[in-house]
């Protein structure tokens, strides 16, 4: 948790973000993904919080439908159209990568 914090804590530092989006957490399994992750997520809150920064919230159900505009949409048609929102030649990896990418499009989407 401490090297999220830190690494995360430098990004802020170099970007100075005014938001962020974050994926609200939906397990209906798997207990031990789903503390690992609430941990990482609680740092990750508590880093935008220390900077004053405004944190937007939004379901797995919103962020598939902001991207593909299907609710039920997998892993790979979000890489994919995160690939071409952004122009990229490659889908982003891992699948986190390509899951916090699709947060940011959907808040992006989310403002307009």
């Amino acid at each position: 948790m401490v090297t999220i914090f830190d690494e995360l804590t430098a990004i802020i530092a170099d970007t100075k973000p005014d938001e962020m989006a974050v994926e609200k957490l939906f397990f209906a399994q798997n207990v031990t993904t789903a503390l690992s992750v609430a941990q990482a997520r609680g740092v990750i809150l508590l880093c935008g919080e220390q900077k004053n920064i405004k944190i937007s919230e939004y379901t797995p159900l919103q962020i598939k439908m902001a991207i593909t505009g299907y609710g039920r949409a997998d892993k790979k048609q979000i890489q994919e159209m995160v690939r071409v929102m952004l122009g990229l030649k490659d889908a982003p990896q891992p699948d986190d990568c390509a899951d916090a990418l699709a947060a940011a499009l959907c808040h992006v989407q989310t403002m307009r």
